[in-house]
């Protein structure tokens, strides 16, 4: 019955907002058009589809605005209208009861609040779709008196949670097999990844694991911070961080006024993102102004405060090494190998002409090149590449979608920070030093250490194997072998009396300069 009801309010909230309007209206078949036409008689819906999309997203509740807040990172599935406006989906929402979050955490540690902490504000000082936070002061395991952030999640998500995903599902479903648009789009992909976001996020200790990642990646960069996190005071439903003291980045011109350097700021942001991608592969994927504060204290003057890590972005060795190809054929313009790139990776069917590929990829950048360098959107450009490659059925990576929706984020920030920011310039030395270290000796060497363990155990094994494959091989193949085997037997032998010789000149000549000094002496 539960569920019932909430479908009907979900549907009336969709007939209110239009959105079956918006839905219907993608579908291909004439007389659903008409039909659509025919609900909208009556209804007020001339607000943008995009805005109505936002609005509804509010009006259904947390779950709702959190599935628009990780759709709007699908710019390669999204049109640019209806993406930019869920973007400006917030994170702040009304908070729960503060005693609702003070059982949570009693529950959790199994004992009163007090005992856990040694004060704890009951007023939370940041509400958002799945969690809050209070501030808070406890003990640490050396004695020492902290200043901490308690993240606390919101009471009875996982019901709610599963029950608006099964209906997600349903309506994904629905918008399939009804629209050839539909399908394009692969909206029960995008809930399957919204489900899997969702349900990482629903545990804290996986949040707390990759703010301890970060943490150590990002010590001895002095460029950002990252709150250190107190193990024993962490739960699935309670983490217990640092508390970190900074202005929100959105506040430049109060940075202004405490001296903060805000073209550094913007540099150092592009730093921080090409250092997560490229050398640790491991990243901040969600990278708005409302997760980014600035240290005004003596020690941390001007450095980021990085905060709420539910989402982060890994790439795989394969990964980078694709991205290293693709920015090296980008900067020389050679959309050629671009192409090949795209087809030889498995993303484009193999019966894709490299030609066409190629054109189309030259359509989409080639533009760029003609503009001033601090005008060029490397994000941008990676959006309309997703884009473009739609038409060949490219299979975009969710990696690589993160990567792209961080990168806009970065671009979109450092722009409003510093409006003559050169992003390009202040990432093309980091790059150029990462593709030569990806693609040259370094790389060779590094690998090469990497494997030695393994080089190690092998060679001992050598004989046996060789041994067991000569009894398992035909006749005629170990005959063969063994011919083999004699050769090189005969080459060792001749290279050794050439060793030998080589050295018995070498000595004969040396004895040769100590017998003529003594003779002189």
């Amino acid at each position: 019955m539960k569920r019932f009801l909430r479908g009907c309010t979900i549907l009336w909230v969709v007939f209110r907002y239009g959105l079956d309007a918006l839905v219907l209206d993608s579908f291909q078949k004439p007389w659903l058009r008409t039909f659509s036409r025919i609900l909208s008689v009556g209804r007020n819906l001339d607000a943008p589809r995009g805005q109505r999309l936002r609005e509804a997203l509010e009006q259904l509740g947390p779950i709702f605005v959190k599935f628009g807040q990780v759709l709007s990172t699908r710019r390669d599935l999204l049109p640019p209208d209806i993406a930019n406006e869920l973007a400006l989906l917030q994170d702040r929402v009304p908070p729960f009861d503060p005693g609702v979050a003070i059982a949570t955490i009693e529950r959790a540690f199994q004992k009163p609040v007090d005992s856990v902490f040694l004060s704890f504000e009951r007023t939370p000082v940041a509400s958002a779709s799945i969690a809050q936070v209070h501030f808070a002061t406890l003990l640490d395991r050396d004695g020492v008196e902290r200043e901490v952030a308690v993240k606390v999640l919101r009471p009875g998500m996982l019901p709610v949670i599963e029950k608006d995903l099964s209906l997600m599902r349903m309506m994904a479903g629905w918008v399939e097999s009804l629209s050839a648009d539909g399908k394009r789009l692969k909206p029960r992909e995008v809930v399957a990844e919204f489900d899997n976001y969702l349900h990482d996020e629903l545990d804290l200790i996986r949040e707390a694991s990759n703010a301890a990642q970060l943490r150590r990646n990002m010590d001895g960069l002095d460029l950002v911070l990252i709150p250190e996190i107190f193990w024993d005071f962490c739960r699935p439903e309670v983490m217990v961080m640092q508390r970190m003291t900074g202005v929100p980045i959105s506040q430049v011109e109060r940075l202004k006024d405490a001296g903060v350097d805000i073209p550094k700021l913007a540099r150092d942001g592009v730093t921080i993102f090409f250092t997560q991608v490229f050398r640790d592969g491991f990243f901040h994927a969600d990278m708005h102004p409302g997760n980014i504060q600035v240290s005004l204290e003596p020690d941390t003057f001007g450095r980021y405060i990085s905060l709420d890590f539910g989402i982060v972005g890994t790439l795989t060795e394969s990964d980078k090494e694709y991205l290293a190809q693709n920015f090296v054929a980008f900067f020389r313009r050679d959309y050629k190998r671009v192409a090949e790139l795209h087809i030889e990776s498995g993303w484009v069917p193999p019966e894709t002409r490299v030609n066409d590929l190629e054109s189309a990829i030259r359509a989409v950048c080639e533009p760029y090149f003609d503009r001033p360098l601090k005008e060029i959107s490397l994000g941008m450009v990676l959006m309309r590449l997703f884009q473009t490659s739609r038409r060949f059925n490219v299979e975009i990576q969710p990696q690589l979608v993160l990567l792209q929706k961080t990168l806009l984020n970065i671009e979109g920030l450092g722009r409003e920070l510093d409006p003559d920011l050169d992003l390009w310039s202040t990432a093309k030395p980091f790059l150029e030093k990462w593709m030569l270290e990806q693609m040259g000796p370094q790389r060779f060497w590094r690998e090469l250490r990497a494997e030695a363990p393994h080089y190690a155990k092998l060679l001992p094994e050598l004989p046996r194997l060789l041994y067991d494959a000569l009894r398992q091989r035909p006749a005629d193949q170990q005959h063969l072998i063994r011919d083999l085997l004699e050769t090189q037997k005969r080459t060792n032998r001749l290279l050794q009396s050439i060793l030998y010789g080589g050295a018995g000149f070498v000595l004969g000549l040396l004895a040769m300069q100590l017998f003529i000094r003594i003779r002189v002496f």
